[in-house]
Order: C-alpha cells, then structure tokens, then sequence
C-alpha cells in the first residue's frame, strides 16, 4: 500500500535508509507545500541500495528548515523494505524502476502502487520530475532523458553536461513522469561517494527556484543514445580476469570502458568456445541483437563495431539483478541536427 504524508513525518531528517520502513511503514508519497505551484516531482530509493537521494533531499530540508520552499515538492520514498537491507530489491519483488505504466511485467502490488503514484502525480499537476540513482561501477555523474524536447534536456543539463537519452527499458519511473511533465533521471556514481548527494541536492535547488523551463535545448551537452542492454544469460556461469572456472570470464577493468569510445575488436570477455558462451543483447526494437554488436574471435568475445558502454561494474550480483551494461552511440546536437535538415 502506498502511505501519503502532508509534511515530513518526524524524525525523516536524521534518519538512515535503513530506518525508512520503521519510519514510514512502507512506500511513501510525502508533500512538503512551498512558495510555488505546481509541485517538483522527486523519487528515491526505487532501489534499496542507492542512497544518494535520500542524503540529497535531508540536505534540502535542512537548508530550508526555517524557511518555505520555494516550490512545493512531491516526494515519493521507493522500496524501504530493500533500503532496511542495503539491497537494490528483495528476493521476491520486481524491480521498483520496472513497473511503472508502460511496463510488460505482470500485475503485482508494486506494479499498482505505481499506477497509484502516476494517478496522484497527475491529478495534482507536476512541474518536473527528477529521478535519483546511483550506479555500482566507476561511472561519471550523468543525466538521463526520454524525450528529446528542449526543457527535458535543460533539465538534465543542470545537473551534468553529459546526457543519456534512453527509451527502454519500459516500465521504468522516468518513462511515466515524461508523459506528465519534462523530467530526468539523475546518476550520481556510487552511493557514498565524495559529493554525490551535495551535487544532487544542487540539482534539486536549482529545479525548486525555476519559474518556468526553458524550451530551447542547451548547447554546452553531449548527448548519447543506449541501443543496446547487455545481458549475460542466466545459464551461463561468469567471473571476472579468470580467478575460477566459469563460462564466461569478463576482463577485470571492464568498469574503465563507462563512457569511453571504444573501437572495434575491443576485448569484453573470453570463453572456450566448446561451452558455446555468449553474450545477449537485447536492441531498442526489444530484439536479440548480440551479433550486431559483438563477434566470437578464437577464445575472445569482442565488440563487432565502436561504442560506448555505460554502467559496467565488477560486481556479479548487481549484473545478475540488472544488466552487463548498455552500449550507446553519440548522438548530434538536436540544434546541430535541424541546421543540417534545413
């Protein structure tokens, strides 16, 4: 069930994610009333284990302690019940940031908590959105659109000038909210890191003093595309710079390819060939598409064309929970872009 506070419930600003469930009893959608209408859209901790949204909002709430919000703020407190555990879900739960309107998944209580969120969100108007995470490997701070409109972009823009434009996977928060209003999804490295929740939280600020968003695309971003999500499939054993017996064995820096041109012949992993080892890839078109992206060479497993990868990470558990990475491409400047069509 989802829980709805008027105000922060006593004790949110000193409390540790792990204290939330105990808190707030379960997922919650919390609104703290400022100067402006309509409210700016916040979400944390749609995965237990990123922390950086909640350090960033308390750092918000403290600064304004004794003083209004210059925009009322809608804040929605996601999987509390994984936050108690430091884990991105619990065993039994979907992915919190897969089940939101659009998702393929099957119907389930989070999948209508969200449609719940979405249905409150909307009926009460929405200024922006802003989606907090972090990522598990060595990643630079980024933000992420759906849309490729100009305010989605200035919105992103202000937190970093490196910007992901994504359409799948579906179900995700971000998706929904840039149906409602121009929204982002922030990656603030990884939870705990140096800075991480301040830069955040400047983020947040600098959204709650805006009165209107620009419609016009910023021109100091780069912006990048995913086109693919890769996966290792689930009957195929891993490990990284071969320490052990296992299907696959993932080159030991794969973090350092995160947002790096890599061309092709770029060496991923190495298998014998005899275990038949590969890796999926599934495309913007919800395709297997591995071979378009990575070809066998003898024992080597390497990219079949240039990309560029984010979210790598040396960590088995968070690439069976979610994905190997995604592969992007660059994409022009949409103002560059509608000079060339003219």
């Amino acid at each position: 069930m989802l829980n709805v506070y008027s105000g922060l419930p006593e004790g949110f600003l000193a409390a540790k994610a792990s204290d939330l469930q105990q808190l707030l009893g379960g997922p919650s959608l919390i609104e703290i009333v400022g100067r402006r209408e309509p409210p700016l859209f916040v979400s944390i901790l749609l995965h237990g284990n990123e922390t950086t949204g909640l350090d960033a909002l308390q750092l918000i709430f403290n600064k304004y302690r004794e003083r209004e919000l210059p925009r009322t703020i809608l804040l929605f407190v996601g999987n509390v019940a994984a936050a108690r555990r430091g884990l991105r879900k619990l065993p039994e739960q979907p992915d919190m940031n897969r089940v939101w309107p659009g998702t393929a998944l099957p119907d389930s209580p989070e999948k209508r908590l969200a449609a719940e969120v979405i249905a409150r969100v909307k009926s009460r108007g929405c200024f922006a959105a802003i989606d907090i995470h972090n990522n598990t490997g060595l990643n630079p701070h980024y933000g992420c659109v759906n849309k490729l409109d100009g305010p989605y972009l200035q919105l992103a823009a202000l937190f970093s000038r490196t910007v992901v434009y994504f359409t799948r996977p579906h179900g995700v928060l971000s998706l929904a909210m840039a149906k409602l209003c121009p929204a982002t999804t922030i990656e603030c490295g990884q939870a705990g890191s140096p800075g991480a929740a301040e830069h955040a939280a400047e983020l947040v600020d600098a959204a709650l003093h805006l009165a209107t968003i620009q419609e016009h695309p910023p021109r100091e971003i780069d912006i990048y595309h995913t086109v693919g999500a890769v996966r290792v499939p689930s009957h195929h054993s891993f490990g990284f710079g071969g320490e052990r017996e296992v299907d696959l064995h993932l080159t030991s820096d794969l973090e350092l390819y995160n947002f790096r041109d890599l061309p092709a012949g770029t060496l991923f992993a190495w298998t014998d060939p005899a275990r038949g080892a590969f890796f999926s890839v599934e495309d913007n078109e919800g395709r297997e598409a591995a071979a378009d992206f990575f070809v066998r060479d003898g024992d080597s497993i390497r990219l079949r064309r240039p990309a560029m990868p984010a979210m790598l990470a040396v960590n088995e558990k968070a690439i069976r929970d979610d994905v190997l990475c995604y592969l992007m491409e660059r994409l022009p400047h949409p103002y560059d872009a509608s000079k060339d069509s003219a």
